[in-house]
């Protein structure tokens, strides 16, 4: 099951276990529970604390692996934990045998002291690049705390449960047989739902925090380069961000990084914030900026509550898929609406399903998707696609691919639990058509997220994008921005990061000649 390398890998990592593992197995006998049986057996071979064991309940989910701690904490993945969740179930084992999470003191504390009993179950797929965050931060907290069990399951694999949950987004979060959330959700943000007076205490512990000399809000691309670039400098420099990484995080391969030749979202992610967390920045994470507002100083307020200050401020906030606003579109987010399709397409398998958007992004969705789904129909609202020729004739020469053009999407249909249609216009002929599908992709651009902005003083084009000159520098004193968030003539990762140490420069030059102290 695991190659010679990985197993030399893997052998060194768990060498450092200090408990014992089981690992309970509940098979069936199909080609996935043999896959998982050589996968268990495999990892006990590797270390002297690991056995396996035989779960003989009647009702476990088949296939499915309990990893157990001598402690008694329960952590368990349905289907087989391979490609992006490989990751989550060598941390589980780790964690759960003695070996320390990623959290920091006072979120184990938080964590132990919940007294009440938590059942997570995770819904991913495996080639979903958000959901190991998710497993992985839930984990976390099964380790630390008996009381507090979680199961990934492939949706992919357990299909009949999904549709019976009507599951079309993942990560989907149930806890305690409720939806708990859906996307991406940090540990700090799930400790909040769960205990009550988190926020508070987060903000309190916020507001004592000194000035900083530089705040930087956003932890993209263009947020890591300008927070290093300001460390560098012997500047104060915090990073305030919802998430780091941003958007980079769901991007599946990265082929245009100058000297890099290949690379994945999350993995470039963890390299920024290695990099960053390699200076003296204090990172903030999981919070998200809701006013900036100047008074002897330039300050960030939170959404919950807590300000920073700071005399100069870097904002690098990203955008986020451009949606449609058409009927129905937000009405069925997450219930067929999506606009991952690495993420969510598993979960539409021999299923019809439309992609909005001709251009690059548009129709690589398309052609991603088109090795899953039963049948692909591209809409793009122009007479001509936008997207790069190769990609064009790829598609093109794809037998359940269908590309319609000049359609403008009017409405997404449902039954008021899932999509079942689209209805779009020929704008060529005015004629209405209806397409019966089972999900939609948009895949129709960015829009910055600016919009916490417009009390601010700070100048937004007509497109919401933060204007700035050849420094960074906004109109406000003391306030530069960088990234996709501004009017920069192109989104590109390099891009960002380039803008990012120009904003952090200017910024320098702005401190040393205007605040001496």
């Amino acid at each position: 099951m695991l190659d010679t390398a990985i197993k030399n890998q893997l052998s060194s990592h768990l060498s450092t276990l200090t408990g014992d593992i089981e690992l309970v197995l509940a098979l069936d006998d199909t080609n996935k529970s043999n896959e998982l049986q050589a996968l268990a057996n495999d990892l006990a071979s590797l270390s002297e604390r690991i056995r396996v064991s035989t779960n003989n309940d009647e009702q476990a989910r088949r296939p499915s692996m309990t990893v157990k701690g001598e402690q008694g904490t329960a952590i368990a993945f349905a289907g087989v934990p391979m490609g992006h969740e490989f990751t989550s179930l060598v941390l589980a084992i780790l964690h759960s045998g003695g070996v320390a999470t990623k959290a920091d003191a006072a979120q184990v504390e938080q964590i132990k002291a919940l007294d009440k009993e938590l059942n997570f179950e995770i819904y991913i797929s495996l080639s979903c690049q958000t959901c190991p965050g998710v497993v992985q931060a839930l984990n976390t907290m099964a380790a630390l705390n008996t009381r507090i069990t979680t199961t990934m399951v492939d949706g992919a694999l357990f299909q009949e449960e999904v549709e019976a949950r009507n599951i079309m987004a993942v990560p989907t979060v149930y806890l305690n047989g409720e939806v708990f959330s859906q996307g991406a959700i940090s540990l700090n943000d799930i400790l909040t739902k769960v205990d009550a007076g988190a926020s508070a205490r987060q903000a309190e512990l916020l507001n004592e925090k000194a000035p900083y000399d530089v705040l930087v809000v956003g932890g993209g691309p263009a947020g890591a380069s300008a927070a290093i670039y300001a460390a560098r400098k012997g500047l104060r420099t915090g990073v305030v961000a919802e998430r780091f990484g941003g958007q980079v995080a769901d991007t599946l391969a990265i082929e245009n990084f100058i000297s890099v030749k290949a690379t994945e979202g999350p993995k470039l992610v963890a390299q920024l914030e290695e990099h960053v967390k390699d200076y003296d920045v204090d990172v903030i994470d999981n919070q998200r900026a809701s006013r900036l507002y100047s008074d002897n100083g330039n300050h960030i307020e939170l959404e919950n509550g807590a300000t920073l200050t700071a005399k100069a401020v870097i904002l690098a906030t990203g955008a986020r898929w451009r949606e449609m606003n058409v009927p129905g579109e937000r009405e069925y987010r997450g219930r067929g609406v999506a606009y991952c399709p690495h993420c969510d397409g598993p979960l539409f398998k021999g299923k019809p399903v439309a992609v909005i958007g001709g251009g690059n992004s548009g129709i690589e969705a398309a052609i991603d998707l088109a090795n899953i789904v039963e049948q692909v129909t591209v809409l793009e609202f122009a007479d001509t696609l936008r997207a790069d020729e190769v990609l064009v004739r790829k598609a093109q020469s794809m037998a359940n691919i269908t590309i319609i053009k000049s359609a403008q999407t009017t409405q997404v249909l449902g039954d008021g639990n899932k999509v079942t249609a689209l209805a779009y216009t020929d704008r060529n002929t005015g004629e209405q058509h209806q397409l019966s599908i089972a999900g939609v992709f948009v895949q129709i651009g960015l829009v910055p997220n600016t919009e916490w902005l417009k009390e601010s003083g700070v100048t937004l084009s007509k497109f919401g994008e933060i204007e700035v000159d050849n420094r960074g520098a906004t109109n406000v004193e003391g306030v530069y921005a960088a990234g996709d968030a501004t009017n920069s003539a192109f989104k590109q990762i390099i891009i960002a990061m380039g803008s990012g140490a120009t904003a952090s420069l200017g910024a320098f030059d702005y401190l040393i000649r205007h605040h001496q102290e």
